[in-house]
């Protein structure tokens, strides 16, 4: 028989290129009547196996499992078309499964896959075949033959078919890849990375959300990735199980994420949802096993209460709470309910003519779109969150540096007012232990009738040069010990001659001493003195050797030692003296040590040894 060719722009072809449009397609190119044939129908031989062949005209938009369901086996079909009248013709095969050849005139033009080799489905995508113009006929009509063999469960055999000029005809085959191809790559990549995304998060955090969107996303990649790979990985049908089982988990789980984002899961919902799960993969792994596509027929229609209930509540919180979240959720879930009744009845259960395509990939992929939307807004919501706090805590803390700055403040001005009152204090012990007890005798001995002016010149010596050395330790010496014992020797050096001592100064390159306090100076100067004075009294020397170098001390630290040294009688001083143990205690205060021993080859030495871990912390009474 001949087949039965018409024009592509009847009625019937104009609704189904305006059906792609209304479907969000983009604008095809302007088809002229005449130019592209749109084939329904074809002649056909068809052997199912175990069924008697079946030869004559047959529908093009009804797929082999609606007629022969569970049975593999091959198909011949055959087009007669009209003479050739340019040479770009082509032919868009909108689906050609499961395996196939295609023959011109008698030549073989393509072969998709081995026939009756499962391993390869080219009902993936559509085909569009150019014909080569050397065998196509001007001067009558041209025969195709397509050669296909068929896997049950596997939408095999062949769809509608368009014949035309190839620049004509490749806009329909883009629309078709795009919308079947490109739209599943994009799926899946997109799934892949939200579920992966989600998997962190739910590593994380622990939330629910998450962990069920990681399995929703990942079972929907294995439904895209099924969609354009000619090639599975498994062998069919056990590939046809698993792609069926994890779609039917998908969609069930995509409730159970919608649930859980209005936060109305409770456990009898959850116990719908997973019996719901359970039966539909249960019912698709069985279909595939049995050869029965009924049972997958059923285990989707078992989805559509799951849907309708899920969308019901999400309808009611959207009416209720007016939460933009429920309002989106409740869309997308319409959508997605209408979309799965469209595969459902009218490509699963009554037509499939390779134009007709299923919507539920589509709208299931807005709920991924909504858990972006949600992280998003999840992570805005905790930026914003985390700046508020920063702002907070900085103003807080601008609190309490400023009461800091202020409690450091009164500190401070306690530190100085009780700094001056030490001051004060150690001025006031210095001029009553010294001068004070000075002049003291000096007055008894002034009052004495047999008093000796000598002794009594130089008592007043002495308390005044102790006046002199107190307020000498309040100078600014800038951490110099040197400037400190230049200005003793400025001050000892009239006492000297007029005891007919002669001055030896030997001074080395001593470093700053840090934190050289008034205190430590009036140590070191009473050190000094104290050992002068007692040289001037008791060596009856002739030399008196001033000396200051850095040495390291016993634990080999370095350390300033200041040296007096005599060449007199020696020692000049009695280790149990007044003097000494005020020498000692001054040289305790200080954190150094203080030597007295008798000099070679005769006098004293007087050896005061200050390590310069010490010198900054040098304080304490007199």
């Amino acid at each position: 028989m001949t087949p039965a060719a018409r024009p592509l722009l009847t009625w019937p072809g104009l609704c189904r290129l305006l059906w792609i449009l209304w479907l969000g397609l983009a604008a095809v190119a302007p088809v002229r009547a005449g130019e592209v044939i749109e084939f329904d129908r074809a002649w056909a031989v068809l052997e199912p196996q175990g069924l008697p062949v079946r030869e004559g005209e047959v529908d093009l938009g009804r797929r082999w499992d609606l007629d022969y369901p569970g049975r593999d086996g091959m198909a011949h079909y055959r087009l007669s078309l009209p003479p050739r009248t340019r040479d770009d013709m082509a032919m868009l095969f909108t689906r050609l499964g499961n395996q196939a050849e295609v023959r011109l005139n008698g030549v073989l033009l393509r072969r998709l896959g081995r026939l009756g080799d499962p391993a390869y489905d080219s009902g993936k995508e559509p085909v569009l075949l150019q014909l080569p113009a050397a065998l196509l006929r001007a001067d009558g009509p041209n025969e195709l033959w397509i050669d296909a063999s068929v896997q049950a469960l596997r939408w095999g055999g062949l769809s509608v078919v368009h014949y035309g000029p190839e620049p004509l005809v490749r806009p329909l085959y883009e629309q078709l890849f795009s919308w079947r191809q490109t739209a599943s790559t994009v799926f899946a990549a997109c799934l892949a990375i939200m579920g992966g995304l989600a998997a962190v998060l739910w590593w994380r955090q622990r939330e629910q959300l998450y962990g069920v969107f990681t399995l929703a996303a990942w079972l929907g990649m294995v439904r895209n990735l099924d969609q354009i790979w000619p090639e599975p990985p498994l062998p069919w049908p056990l590939w046809g199980a698993v792609v069926a089982a994890s779609y039917a988990a998908h969609l069930a789980l995509i409730c159970q994420f919608t649930l859980v984002a209005l936060g109305r899961m409770n456990p009898r919902l959850t116990g719908l949802v997973w019996t719901v799960l359970l039966s539909a993969s249960g019912l698709a792994a069985a279909s595939f096993a049995t050869g029965q596509p009924l049972w997958w027929t059923i285990g989707l229609a078992v989805l559509v209460p799951l849907g309708v209930v899920t969308v019901a509540i999400v309808a009611h919180e959207a009416w209720t709470t007016r939460r933009t979240i429920a309002l989106v959720l409740a869309v997308a879930g319409l959508a997605a309910v209408v979309a799965g009744l469209h595969d459902l009845l009218w490509v699963r259960s009554i037509h499939s003519s390779g134009l007709r395509l299923t919507w539920m990939t589509h709208a299931v992929f807005c709920f991924a779109l909504i858990m972006a939307g949600m992280v998003a807004d999840r992570f805005s919501r905790s930026v914003a969150a985390y700046r508020q706090l920063n702002a907070e805590l900085a103003q807080r803390v601008g609190e309490r540096e400023a009461e800091l700055r202020q409690a450091f403040e009164r500190l401070e001005t306690q530190q100085r007012a009780q700094a001056v009152t030490e001051e004060r204090q150690r001025i006031m012990r210095e001029l009553h232990d010294g001068v004070g007890a000075h002049l003291v005798g000096l007055m008894h001995l002034v009052q004495r009738p047999d008093s000796d002016p000598r002794a009594v010149e130089d008592l007043a010596r002495t308390a005044l040069d102790d006046m002199r050395v107190a307020v000498d330790s309040l100078q600014h010496v800038e951490d110099d010990l040197t400037m400190v014992l230049a200005m003793l020797r400025h001050r000892l050096e009239p006492r000297l001659r007029a005891a007919g001592l002669a001055l030896v100064w030997e001074m080395g390159d001593l470093p700053p001493l840090a934190g050289l306090s008034p205190q430590a100076v009036l140590h070191v100067q009473r050190i000094v003195l104290e050992a002068v004075t007692n040289a001037i009294k008791h060596a009856r020397a002739a030399t008196l050797v001033l000396s200051a170098r850095l040495v390291e001390d016993a634990a080999m630290r370095p350390a300033i030692e200041l040296s007096i040294r005599d060449d007199g009688v020696g020692p000049g001083t009695a280790s149990g003296g007044l003097g000494v143990r005020n020498m000692r205690a001054r040289a305790q205060n200080l954190g150094a040590r203080l030597d007295i021993e008798r000099a070679e080859p005769h006098g004293t030495v007087v050896r005061l040894r200050w390590p310069l871990s010490a010198t900054g912390g040098a304080t304490g009474g007199s």
